[in-house]
């Protein structure tokens, strides 16, 4: 499977070139089972960040789509599939635009992927009042969960509210009273806020909002000290998370549990290391959950890409398997829109977290995990699950969304 970096010529397909856009493209054979020799390739545009410090997180997730594109030969339902992907920089006005023109230009038949909520706030009408189906691989805002529910959106990930839930029930379960909560001043660290209030019952000592792009904590962390807590919970993704967790450390505020949401995983455990060790995150994924998807993921995609994958990874992985489902069982027919999103809804695939389904508003009902930070014998950080917290979780939001029966 060749791939093309924005920008850099490495193949003579014109459409594989797309400069205008910035997107990239990842080229599949063309090859294809008989049935559908004439059929064009289905076109898919992969949204996920390649510039700047949270660089990381799309990159897993542009890995993750990868691995699922390699375990089903390069096709989707035995169609074969070409994959632009679509750097959004982290800015909504930038995503809007390289989106539109997938959608307009390049008549992409679906766009998945998305890290951040606000990129995903971003493109999301653009997206669905097309009459193209948009199925976010981790972005997860509640604005869409519950009143803002569409038939063209699904979600393989999480409603952002259910992960960060885990980490209040579990700082109840350990019987902490009084806790410091610290996440970025956008949707997803707001839901965040949210999501660990709603079951932690304790004294939350301060809220503090930080810029997205903050990557010094000095003020924060003597505040911690201050008020010495029980634990901390923060939201930290990408470069926040690693300078956090490494300046929490130097501060000597370590024997302060540390909880925490997408901000020790293993797109961050390279660049925190020691630092990080015996941190805790909530998660619907760990790599060493014991089924055989699960294993043989992991396994072929360390070997493929040298690094262990976090759960960007591993969402965009089901969502290659979950398409390659849906487009199945359409018979490989993507103009039925009615039919291929109840396809989409059936999730008739094996996920790498043993049980998936779709709950109503077209977001997963799934379990979600207490994890903790380790080191492998192979010397190699990642995290794995110390107890299952939430069981068949719906999320907080579902009962507002009065999805339409049809399109």
């Amino acid at each position: 499977m060749a791939f093309q970096e924005s920008g850099h010529k490495t193949g003579t397909s014109r459409r594989g070139l797309l400069l205008a856009s910035g997107a990239g493209v990842l080229a599949t054979p063309l090859a294809a089972p008989a049935l559908h020799a004439q059929a064009a390739p289905i076109k898919v545009g992969v949204v996920a960040v390649q510039t700047g410090p949270q660089a990381a997180l799309g990159t897993q997730l542009r890995d993750g789509w990868t691995m699922g594109l390699r375990h089903l030969n390069n096709q989707l339902g035995g169609r074969a599939v070409e994959t632009l992907v679509i750097d959004d920089e982290l800015r909504p006005d930038v995503a809007v635009t390289k989106v539109r023109a997938a959608l307009e230009r390049d008549r992409v038949d679906f766009v998945v992927g998305v890290v951040f909520s606000n990129i995903l706030q971003a493109i999301m009408r653009p997206v669905t009042e097309s009459g193209t189906f948009l199925i976010s691989s981790n972005a997860g805002p509640s604005t869409f969960a519950g009143r803002g529910c569409s038939p063209f959106f699904f979600n393989t990930s999480y409603n952002n509210d259910q992960v960060h839930s885990v980490m209040g029930q579990a700082a109840q379960d350990l019987g902490y009273r009084r806790v410091f909560l610290m996440t970025p001043n956008y949707q997803a660290g707001r839901d965040a806020m949210a999501g660990f209030k709603s079951r932690f019952q304790g004294e939350v000592l301060d809220e503090v909002y930080v810029p997205l792009t903050q990557l010094d904590f000095s003020a924060e962390l003597a505040r911690i000290a201050s008020l010495r807590p029980d634990a901390i919970f923060t939201f930290m993704p990408g470069g926040l998370g690693v300078n956090l967790v490494r300046q929490y450390r130097q501060a000597g505020l370590a024997n302060i549990p540390f909880l925490s949401t997408f901000t020790v995983d293993e797109a961050t455990l390279p660049a925190q290391g020691e630092a990080a060790l015996g941190f805790y995150s909530g998660a619907n994924w760990a790599p060493n959950m014991d089924n055989a998807q699960n294993t043989r993921f992991v396994r072929d995609f360390e070997a493929a890409f040298n690094y262990v994958p976090a759960t960007y990874a591993a969402q965009s992985y089901d969502t290659a398997m979950l398409l390659d489902s849906a487009v199945r069982k359409v018979g490989g027919n993507l103009g039925d829109k009615n039919a291929l999103r109840a396809a989409i809804a059936a999730a008739d695939f094996t996920s790498v977290r043993g049980g998936f389904r779709f709950g109503a508003n077209q977001y997963p009902v799934q379990d979600f995990w207490l994890c903790q930070v380790v080191r492998r014998p192979d010397g190699k950080f990642q995290t794995q699950t110390v107890r299952r917290v939430l069981e068949a979780n719906v999320d907080p939001w579902a009962a507002q969304c009065r999805m339409p029966a049809r399109i």
